[in-house]
């Protein structure tokens, strides 16, 4: 059982973190449900996801290498 600091912080045991796979960092989320409340890691993004069609372009990959590199 785990214990609410003054500041609203509880510490998640070592099994818990380990079953959802929580990392320092991590977002968790709290979920009500009809029974109390439910504790869910957030889903990690695909950080290459936020880049999609950031370059979209009708050059070539090499084309579009060479002008990233300042090659000529």
């Amino acid at each position: 059982m785990s214990r609410v600091t003054k500041k609203g912080q509880v510490t998640i045991p070592k099994e818990v973190r380990e079953n959802l796979g929580i990392r320092p960092g991590d977002e968790v989320e709290f979920v009500e449900t009809e029974s109390g409340y439910q504790i869910r890691k957030e889903a990690e993004e695909n950080p290459f996801e936020k880049w999609r069609g950031v370059a979209d372009t009708e050059k070539s990959v090499t084309e579009r290498m060479t002008e990233l590199r300042g090659e000529r």
